[in-house]
């Protein structure tokens, strides 16, 4: 630990859930000057948008790569049509993206096609339908049992991203996209938007359709909340750390990596943006 200190290389301590505990470094010298750039960006509404412009690239193009899968893979089951046009729909929207010039107009196309690819959410659920079903995103408090899996999931998500850019010396809690909020993992929200569809939606979708889940897991409180139960909790916990550990080819390295490992590849490149070592953010392009 000397050494590295010494080398002004960082430890970072991270739970096996993969959540951030500390890290331990020497004198402190790249990192100040990271997040002081980080800082500067994030104040800058134009410079903000063209990276976050990216994450939301990222996030409709992979809602849309889940669209076409399910097309490809179950079109005996779904009305391809239905989902065809939905997908074109979002390949619209991303030609919206790279043509937008500040934030709140990004946040308003990334909230349409969101709607978009939410409005054929329940297509994709193939088994166990009278129990999981896909009506509409809610989440405070989650309504049904498919959405207290996808929170379950983004909180998840949530967590490994903020503990990806902790590791690379970028502050968490400062965003592009989503603005500073006491308390909110700003920069961690918007890193997860790429990921959202192909591994926390993707995930539950798998959860239900391969019956590893079922109905009984799951308990509803006086106020309509469902929740998990322990059991069930625990089911969902290792089947995301096998997930995890599952490899694939990373789009822009080209090389294998371990699912779990993808936030923190993308969290690297952010910061070699930020330091000006690349030109633009590559975002996750899941094929």
């Amino acid at each position: 630990m000397g050494a590295c200190a010494n080398k002004n290389i960082s430890l970072c301590f991270l739970s096996q859930s993969g959540r951030f505990l500390a890290r331990v470094t020497g004198t402190v010298k790249g990192n100040v000057t990271l997040r002081k750039e980080q800082y500067r960006i994030s104040d800058d509404d134009y410079k903000s948008t063209l990276i976050a412009k990216n994450f939301i690239i990222g996030k409709i193009y992979n809602s849309r790569s889940v669209i076409e899968r399910a097309i490809r893979d179950y079109s005996l089951r779904l009305d391809s049509e239905k989902l065809k046009y939905k997908s074109q729909l979002l390949q619209n929207s991303i030609k919206q993206v790279a043509d937008c010039t500040n934030s709140e107009q990004l946040r308003g196309i990334e909230g349409e096609a969101a709607s978009i690819y939410f409005s054929v959410f329940n297509d994709l659920i193939l088994q166990q339908k009278e129990d999981f079903y896909f009506k509409t995103r809610n989440k405070r408090p989650p309504l049904d049992n498919v959405n207290a899996m996808l929170s379950f999931a983004y909180t998840l998500l949530t967590n490994t991203c903020a503990a990806a850019l902790e590791t690379v010396g970028l502050d968490p809690y400062v965003g592009f996209l989503h603005k500073d909020r006491p308390g909110r993992a700003s920069l961690a929200l918007d890193l997860m938007e790429e990921f959202r569809s192909v591994f926390a939606d993707r995930f539950v979708l798998s959860l239900v359709n391969k019956r590893i889940v079922n109905p009984n897991g799951f308990t509803k409180k006086e106020n309509g909340a469902i929740l998990m139960t322990d059991e069930t909790r625990k089911t969902f916990i290792t089947s995301w750390q096998n997930k995890k550990q599952e490899k694939i080819t990373h789009p822009f390295l080209e090389e294998k990596v371990e699912w779990g490992m993808v936030p923190y590849v993308q969290a690297m490149l952010l910061a070699r943006t930020i330091r000006g070592d690349i030109d633009e953010y590559p975002p996750f392009l899941w094929k």
